[in-house]
């Protein structure tokens, strides 16, 4: 049997979506698609023929497969639809289709203006690589293939029904389409063209490939109405201390009184642009040093505008963000556990459709596990119960002799590990008195450092070895501070033995003080910088630092999806500023510069002259320091309307990006906190905060599940379809 059914429809005359359970709390987010499901043993949504039991199977694995990564079962499901399904998302081929996405997006940097020399500065600058025409062009069209190639798999895949309601494969055909268009224009005009719109397109085949990047740019979307109200807010304000400021501060016959209006307040540009970046702090206190300087009473009006619009509305403007944006993204993860269970379904109503009593047991255990579900408790114990015995650590090698097991005790005792953190700390105390007291280079080469260096060594090979013997391999290696240590301790032997035959050796003709390859005070840094990096290994064992450390590496965990959306707006603001001022800036010779301006810092690398330098200049301007300098530059060398690109980036970047990067930094501090308080600090009680975690609205963040990263084999599917529907229901 092949059938090209889209599992939707009806089947026998009745519904034969996969829906939810009829009557649960969980169909809200599926829309339009949601349909109630009837627990008939007639309904059966995919035709069943006797002899065609390996699709079925098929046809499982695949509903399985969607549900472990968050994906529509709105899909073909005939056997030859099913095999380019899967090698569609096979790890193959969407690694091959994420470097072809990072090759297309790397191309703006070896484009005419290329970024590929040394400096970015003018005034030193040597000429850059320039591509012949053609060559980016080449790699650019193959990469138009393969996107080609992506969308018609795709468009095969889910039928034309699902395709005209789908956005995004309709702005993919879109982008696409003006892409091969504007190539096919630059090809003809010999690659002299001025703009080139397809590189401002690039940034859409990041997006449109990722599911966490979409459903993020989604609830920012959904969020920008609030965030809207505040900059109105925040606007409103700047505009009536701006009217204000124009009136305390304006011209008088008095020139010794008219400083803060020749520099902030001379009209009504300069002032609203004085007191925008007076609200990020980057020229406090120098916009009010001239009035302040006649009456310390009009620090007043500077103290009052910075205190209600910086530490009021901008952290109001956190809070909104924070609030709006986690309420949007639960329902993103909402509408992602109602796909997972859609998934769950479809494949058990395909499995269980073998006979009539295998679908009344079917039917009554999901019944059962629908209800017990309830109960949260209830739910991470059975999670636990399926994959604690996965996180345990082997056992301990077994030995004959006493003296060998009271070794392999005192070996595996807690202390050994508090007595390596504290001679880790006297390395590095060691080494800071040596970094103190070593100037001149006769000293830096003395063998005393050498000497205590691998003493300290020579114990953090016994204290491995030590380890090995009473852990084993398996259980040295089952704790990753170990495989840090380890991997640690090999390298700096192996480096100190480096040194030694390198140096010390009587007929070694290497000068110390030579600077060959490395010299010997090189090397001798390189394993300072080792020891000291070692010396992280403290951290899980104090379980404050531990705590705030696996925050950090939760941030890094769920980040990609931010990340990658900050990418987007960097390209597409980069672009831009090339477009717009490419060129703009020349270094004048013989010219006066005023203190504190472009000229005068010596900004020239910052510029809009090619990709990378307009990258890092937009990065300095996302930081705000001194970003009124970037301004005033660009407005006296072109336009004051360049003031505009200035501030959009400002608000994008620094005011809407790193809002939600702290929203994102509160929530994960928030829940680490609140479950580090009462979670029992026992063997598993890592593990248990593991799966709570998973629970939690920053699980849409983790992709690198172990579940997405293995294939369902066909014969272990009926098996444990039942025991991952307790995972992860």
């Amino acid at each position: 049997m092949e059938t090209d059914s889209l599992l939707t429809g009806t089947v026998n005359g009745a519904s034969g979506d996969y829906g939810s359970w009829s009557g649960s709390d969980h169909r809200g987010a599926l829309g339009s698609r949601r349909m109630s499901y009837s627990v008939a043993r007639e309904l059966c949504s995919v035709e069943r023929d006797s002899d065609d039991e390996d699709l079925y199977i098929q046809q499982a694995v695949v509903f399985i497969e969607d549900a472990i990564q968050y994906r529509s079962i709105y899909h073909r499901v005939d056997a030859s639809s099913l095999r380019l399904y899967r090698w569609y998302y096979s790890r193959i081929c969407q690694w091959s289709l994420g470097l072809t996405i990072a090759v297309v997006l790397l191309l703006a940097f070896v484009e005419r203006p290329s970024s590929l020399s040394v400096s970015s500065d003018p005034r030193n600058r040597s000429p850059s690589f320039e591509p012949l025409c053609g060559f980016t062009e080449s790699i650019e069209m193959i990469c138009l293939i393969i996107f080609c190639l992506d969308l018609a798999v795709k468009s095969y895949l889910i039928g034309w029904e699902e395709l005209r309601k789908n956005k995004w494969l309709i702005g993919y055909t879109v982008v696409i389409s003006v892409s091969i268009i504007d190539w096919v224009l630059s090809v003809s005009m010999e690659c002299d063209e001025r703009l080139r719109v397809r590189r401002l397109l690039r940034p859409f085949f990041l997006l449109q490939n990722s599911s966490l990047m979409k459903k993020t740019l989604k609830c920012i979307k959904r969020t920008l109405p609030e965030i809207a109200s505040v900059i109105l807010l925040l606007a409103l304000h700047l505009c009536l201390f701006t009217m204000i400021g124009m009136l305390l501060f304006a011209k008088t016959e008095d020139p010794k009184k008219n400083g803060e209006w020749e520099l902030h307040f001379r009209t009504m540009p300069d002032s609203l642009m004085s007191l925008l970046v007076l609200l990020t702090t980057a020229n406090n206190p120098d916009v009010m040093i001239p009035a302040y300087s006649l009456n310390r009473g009009y620090s007043i009006f500077f103290i009052t505008f910075s205190v209600i619009g910086t530490y009021c509305l901008m952290n109001l403007l956190t809070a909104i963000i924070y609030n709006q944006f986690r309420g949007y993204l639960l329902m993103s993860v909402q509408t992602s556990i109602n796909r997972r269970r859609l998934g769950i379904r479809a494949a058990f109503q395909v499995l269980s459709c073998q006979g009539a009593q295998q679908a009344a047991d079917c039917e009554h255990r999901l019944s059962c596990l629908k209800d017990s579900f309830r109960i949260p408790f209830l739910f991470v114990i059975c999670r636990m119960s399926l994959t604690l015995c996965s996180f345990q650590h082997p056992p301990l090698p077994q030995y004959r002799s006493p003296a060998l097991q009271r070794l392999q005790v005192i070996f595996s005792h807690y202390y050994l590990t508090v007595l390596g953190n504290a001679v880790a700390l006297a390395n590095v105390v060691c080494i800071c008195v040596s970094c103190t007291h070593a100037v001149s280079t006769a000293e830096r080469d003395s063998c005393v450092l050498e000497i205590i260096n691998l003493c300290f060594i020579l114990y953090y090979l016994f204290e491995m070895c030590v380890k090995i013997f009473a852990f084993g391999w398996l259980g040295y290696l089952s704790y990753r501070n170990n495989i840090f240590d380890g991997f640690l301790t090999i390298l700096l032997l192996a480096l100190q033995i480096t040194i030694f035959i390198t140096y010390r050796l009587p007929n070694s003709q290497w000068d110390p003080s030579s600077h060959g390859v490395m010299s010997l005070w090189e090397m001798v840094r390189l394993v300072n910088m080792l020891i000291v990096f070692r010396f992280l290994r403290i951290i899980p064992d104090i379980k404050l630092m531990a705590l705030v450390a696996s925050t950090l590496l939760d941030l890094v965990k769920n980040l990609r999806a931010f990340a990658g959306i900050l990418v987007v707006v960097y390209y597409v603001f980069a672009v831009f500023g090339i477009w717009l001022f490419e060129g703009a800036i020349k270094p004048p010779a013989g010219m006066s510069m005023e203190c504190g301006t472009y000229e005068q810092l010596g900004y020239w690398p910052n510029n809009f002259d090619d990709f990378a330098a307009a990258i890092i200049l937009l990065y300095d301007v996302m930081i705000v320091n001194n970003w009124q300098a970037f301004m005033d530059a660009y407005s006296r060398y072109t336009t004051e309307w360049s003031k505009i690109y200035f501030v959009c980036w400002w608000l994008t970047s620094s005011v809407m990006w790193v809002n939600l990067f702290v929203a994102l930094i509160l929530e994960v501090c928030l829940f680490k906190h609140q479950t580090y308080s009462f979670i029992p600090r026992d063997a598993y009680g890592s593990h248990l905060m593991s799966i709570i975690y998973q629970t939690s609205f920053l699980h849409l963040f983790r992709v690198e599940s172990w579940m997405q990263q293995v294939t369902l084999p066909n014969v272990l599917l009926p098996g444990i379809a039942f025991q991952f529907l307790l995972g992860i229901l």
